[in-house]
């Protein structure tokens, strides 16, 4: 059979390596595909380069337009990034008949409901594995794995550069501008890492796997986002004396609604720093490494562990997209697997939660003044609002400021509280005249 014409839309990082991988591993892969998977078309600013990436079999042109415009090819592979051009490009692949991959995660959160309701209406597939978690298959893992659960949680260290931040102050006592520093000098960080620390990209990946998980629209705007540029060395250390780690997770769950608590159902979405009990295989995910932890009804709990980035891991992803869409290129377009897994006439309508409704437990670090009454203060604030300690933690003043400080650090630990009533107690603890600095708050999940 005829191989199948694919126009690759960009040769960076990401392009070049599915360039190479489908070159290295073109009969596997025709084995498993049925037919041979070519690269006939390359569009990028910088021709030259190119083409001496790829070689002189495959026409390189500029203008992305001319291979969208080519009849002959079948599938279109988008890898420029951002919201702009690419959704352009990506929408007119779609009406002009082609199958689309991409790697775009900032487009398909923002914009993916406008980009698959189109697909759906030309009958053409997009597929998106790259977009999330690099060469791990978790959209996969959700879309058709796990079909027979009702999904109730996904929790996920899905940035590498946040998780080698974290795992390189743990390691070496260091403060976040310190690490972020060594990570850019490294390779690890962009120059501008503002997407990556202050929790964006994670957020996008989330919001895919959440739609997916839970049949909703993709509604990145609902997602609640906090980075990790606030984090201290100190915290990362009380957390470890407590039995936990802390990381950036991307977490979305299923809530069932609880009357006698003022509780509605509804999705929660949300990226931040959390803590973890130490012994959960995904706190001891290290470096750039990525993990995403799925909790069915059936399955129970699953992990999904690898490479989150890279040149040849995430054109794994890239190139078993194209794979699928091979496979399925001559399927009626009813009987392929949905864009978001369930069918688009069956979308479920569960608002996304704020985050003043998610309930969940917390730690919280006051400096204070190592003075009598001042826990007997902050504990009553907590009993008051209805929020039970857990455990507590207060170090020696000389620990925290040296000899002869008269400040110290108060760490507690609470059980579940709603987060509306935790803002409130934060509230009246930092007006308290013995606490002298910014109360830290980072929330905690069992994931049990």
């Amino acid at each position: 059979m005829k191989p199948i014409q694919v126009g690759l839309l960009g040769i960076g990082v990401v392009g070049s390596g599915t360039f190479n991988v489908l070159q290295r591993n073109q009969e596997e892969i025709k084995r498993r595909a049925g037919r041979g998977i070519d690269i006939t078309m390359v569009a990028d600013l910088n021709v030259a380069r190119a083409q001496a990436l790829v070689g002189p079999g495959v026409t390189v042109v500029s203008d992305a337009r001319a291979v969208i415009a080519n009849p002959d090819i079948d599938i279109v592979i988008e890898l420029i990034g951002g919201y702009g051009i690419a959704k352009t490009l990506v929408l007119e692949a779609i009406a002009a008949g082609k199958h689309v991959v991409t790697a775009n995660k900032a487009l398909l959160a923002v914009h993916g409901t406008e980009i698959f309701a189109a697909a759906s209406a030309k009958g053409v597939m997009v597929a998106f594995e790259a977009a999330v978690a690099g060469g791990i298959p978790i959209i996969k893992a959700l879309r058709e794995g796990l079909t027979a659960n009702r999904i109730q949680w996904i929790a996920g260290i899905i940035n590498g550069t946040t998780n080698f931040i974290l795992s390189e102050m743990r390691d070496k006592g260091l403060d976040f501008a310190v690490v972020l520093k060594e990570a850019q000098r490294l390779g690890y960080a962009e120059a501008d890492p503002t997407f990556d620390i202050e929790g964006v990209d994670a957020a996008h990946k989330v919001t895919l796997m959440s739609a997916i998980a839970f049949g909703v629209p993709v509604q990145f705007d609902k997602a609640y986002i906090e980075g990790i540029t606030k984090l201290g060395a100190a915290d990362i250390k009380y957390a470890e004396q407590l039995g936990y780690r802390i990381k950036l997770l991307g977490i979305t769950k299923r809530r069932q609604g609880d009357a006698t608590k003022r509780q509605t159902d509804g999705i929660e979405l949300r990226v931040h720093p959390c803590l973890i009990p130490a012994k959960r295989l995904i706190a001891n995910v290290e470096g750039a490494m990525n993990a995403v932890v799925v909790q069915g009804d059936a399955v129970g709990t699953t992990l999904y562990y690898g490479k989150g980035a890279g040149s040849e891991p995430t054109a794994s992803a890239v190139i078993a997209d194209l794979v699928d869409i091979t496979r399925l290129h001559t399927a009626d377009a009813a009987h392929r697997v949905p864009h978001l897994a369930f069918q688009p006439n069956a979308m479920s309508k569960l608002p996304m939660l704020p985050m003043s409704e998610v309930v969940t437990s917390y730690y919280l670090r006051l400096r204070v003044a190592d003075e009598t009454g001042v826990l007997a203060k902050v504990t009553g604030i907590l009993a008051e609002a209805g929020i039970s300690i857990d455990a507590m933690l207060q170090r020696e003043a000389d620990e925290v400021g040296g000899e002869g400080s008269t400040q110290t650090d108060l760490i507690i630990l609470t059980h579940d509280c709603m987060e509306a009533r935790m803002n409130a107690a934060i509230a009246l603890m930092q007006a308290l005249p013995s606490v002298l600095e910014p109360i830290t708050r980072i929330r905690k999940e069992e994931l049990a």
